[in-house]
């Protein structure tokens, strides 16, 4: 299935575009997905953590992925 993925922050700067296709198997998990895009763009390891959201709410690891998904990633947020 694709997933059309979007991105913000770091994540976008990372990637180096705002939004990313993906190709992924018919039973990706948000954990799936998160170590396929730290295996093809290995600069997002070194973020201490970033969040998925599909929907518009935060995916727990085990959410299973669906082709239609709105998917975005978050990264960490700092300020004060």
């Amino acid at each position: 299935m694709k997933l059309k993925i979007a991105l913000f922050g770091i994540t976008k700067e990372i990637v180096g575009k705002p939004e990313l296709e993906l190709e992924a198997s018919a039973e990706q998990s948000v954990a799936g997905l998160i170590d396929q895009l730290r295996e093809k763009y290995p600069a997002l390891n070194e973020l201490t953590s970033f969040a998925v959201a599909v929907n518009s709410d935060y995916a727990a690891d085990d959410y299973q992925l669906h082709e239609h998904d709105e998917i975005a990633l978050i990264p960490p947020v700092s300020g004060g």
